[in-house]
């Protein structure tokens, strides 16, 4: 790992400049975890929509080595989730390939440190993703918390290298609402529960009904099995989880319905993720 008093830290950058007091923060959580301090490493110096930065790559052994060396299950938790977001927001997927980041960097502090700094990120990646049965089970039985199990479950995807699914996942957090865009005329799909129905059953409509009340809604043919293996993995894991509500949503997810607008049938789940590839 980068030596916490490397002059390096201060040519590596967040969203809003400089990292030269990331390695404080680090050390400070080395010694004594704090969520007070990981929020402020995270949010002002790691990760910012959807965005990662050199300041991330050279901060990721540091964060695995943490979740590795505490006992604390809610700490580990939340590395797990909070490294799993930055892993799906990160847009070179190419674990042989320098990040573009990396790469303008290497220019100023030379292409042996760079090179280091991806393959320990890449490694502390495969160090967190070690800690997902042991997550998943923790969360199963002590948290009722539905968003916080989608964030796990984009986490898991990410990490198994579906970012795609991850990025869907995280876009769609509450799972209130779907947005898919159909394949012939490209225009957006509305997906929504029938707030009518006493279970989770989805339909479609042309135009957003929070602004648009009273049109047709569409019905959705969902899925009897997932031939997807995606689909499958992602409802397993949902289920290992206890997060029924997406147990509930993905038959609709994976099934058929008639485009609002060219009414052409469409299967949902390729265009659901259709606006998530890089």
């Amino acid at each position: 790992m980068l030596q916490l008093n490397s002059e390096v830290w201060v040519k590596l950058t967040g969203p809003y400049g400089s990292a030269e007091n990331v390695p404080v923060l680090l050390e400070q959580l080395i010694r004594q975890y704090s969520q007070e301090v990981f929020d402020e490493l995270f949010q002002e110096h790691l990760f910012h929509q959807n965005t990662i930065y050199t300041a991330t790559y050279a901060a990721m052994p540091f964060l695995a080595q943490i979740a590795c060396s505490t006992s604390d299950f809610e700490v580990r938790k939340e590395l797990f989730i909070n490294c799993g977001i930055i892993e799906a927001s990160r847009e070179e997927r190419d674990k042989a390939t320098l990040p573009e980041s990396l790469a303008e960097l290497a220019e100023d502090v030379g292409s042996s440190i760079c090179d280091e700094l991806f393959r320990e990120y890449i490694e502390a990646i495969e160090y967190l993703k070690v800690f997902t049965q042991e997550v998943f089970s923790y969360t199963a039985d002590y948290s009722t918390d539905e968003t916080e199990k989608r964030y796990i479950l984009a986490a898991d995807a990410a990490y198994r290298g579906s970012h795609i699914l991850a990025n869907m996942l995280m876009t769609f957090i509450n799972g209130d609402e779907y947005v898919a865009v159909c394949p012939a005329c490209e225009e957006d799909l509305f997906i929504w529960p029938n707030g009518e129905s006493p279970v989770e059953i989805l339909q479609v409509y042309r135009h957003d009904p929070v602004f648009h009340t009273g049109q047709e809604a569409y019905t959705i043919v969902p899925a009897e099995s997932f031939a997807d293996e995606e689909v499958q993995i992602l409802a397993e894991q949902s289920e290992a989880l206890g997060e029924q509500i997406l147990v509930s949503h993905l038959p609709y997810l994976a099934g058929e319905t008639l485009c609002p607008g060219c009414r052409g049938r469409i299967s949902l789940w390729p265009s659901l993720l259709s606006t998530f590839t890089m």
